[in-house]
């Protein structure tokens, strides 16, 4: 079918939901980028995310507004990876301290980790690193004293790694003296969980192959909700997280026989791993 009825009815998507789209691969944006992206005035945009925000698809910051992470939606890698970005760094910077010279360590592919892998790259320690993680596998090419090792497996693009029953079968047959661990949530019952059963499944088996356990997360992430369980904090020896954690959670962390280290967040907002 061709001509003009063709064109009739070759409909774009809507502007609620071009907005929602835009955000969910682009993280935090401010108003005047989205009526330039959605070629509509600041003041549309800002009609159009009041009524997101009541519907619960959007979340407003100062200027801006944000996708909301709910229902297992997995916001876009370079989204995450950016937002709050200095929390990150910190917390990446207390477990740079715990690194052993000559040991093994496992990074996940959590992008609170891969800050971690960047400031390894900074300052090099003789390690053996496994990873599942092909951004990390980037940011450490050619480190010296490093020796690096990637899981094969299936390539889930939605995080840049590796998952599936092949990763899975080689990591049964390693052991890490570290483990460094991210999460999308940690569920009021204590549960550590992610919205992929394929990632979930294979951060089990990183957690039953490693002696030491460390959990890098923001303190957002603290009473949220993810679909697929990867452990419980009595499973962990120590977590990294900033000062926006809540008394409540510290006493829980206390009760499970978990040490926790908090960094400044320096009145940065706690963002998606």
């Amino acid at each position: 079918m061709s001509g003009p009825f063709c064109r009739r009815f070759s409909m774009q998507p809507d502007r609620l939901t071009q907005i929602r789209h835009y955000l969910y691969l682009h993280g935090i944006t401010g108003v005047n980028e989205l009526a330039r992206v959605v070629d509509t005035s600041v003041v549309t945009v800002r009609r159009d995310l009041h009524r997101l925000e009541e519907l619960g698809h959007v979340r407003r910051t100062h200027g801006g507004a944000e996708i909301v992470n709910s229902g297992g939606l997995e916001i876009g890698f370079e989204a995450r990876e950016s937002h709050c970005l200095m929390i990150k760094r910190a917390i990446a910077e207390a477990a740079y301290a715990s690194l052993r010279p000559h040991s093994s360590i496992f990074l996940d592919s959590g992008t609170t980790v891969l800050q971690l892998a960047r400031r390894l790259r900074l300052g090099p320690i003789p390690l053996t690193v496994f990873t599942n993680s092909i951004a990390i596998v980037q940011a450490l090419l050619d480190t010296p004293q490093l020796q690096l090792c990637l899981l094969a497996g299936r390539v889930r693009n939605e995080n840049r790694s590796i998952v599936g029953p092949m990763a899975e079968r080689s990591i049964e047959g390693l052991w890490f003296d570290q483990l460094f661990l991210g999460a999308s949530a940690v569920q009021p019952d204590g549960g550590i969980a992610t919205p992929d059963c394929e990632e979930a499944s294979l951060n089990a088996a990183m957690v039953r192959r490693a002696g030491e356990r460390l959990l890098l997360i923001d303190s957002s992430k603290f009473g949220r909700h993810a679909t697929f369980r990867v452990a419980g904090l009595e499973d962990l020896g120590h977590l990294i997280t900033d000062d926006g954690i809540s008394g409540e959670w510290l006493a829980r962390l206390e009760q499970a026989g978990v040490a926790c280290t908090r960094v400044r967040s320096a009145g940065g907002e706690a963002g998606d791993e």
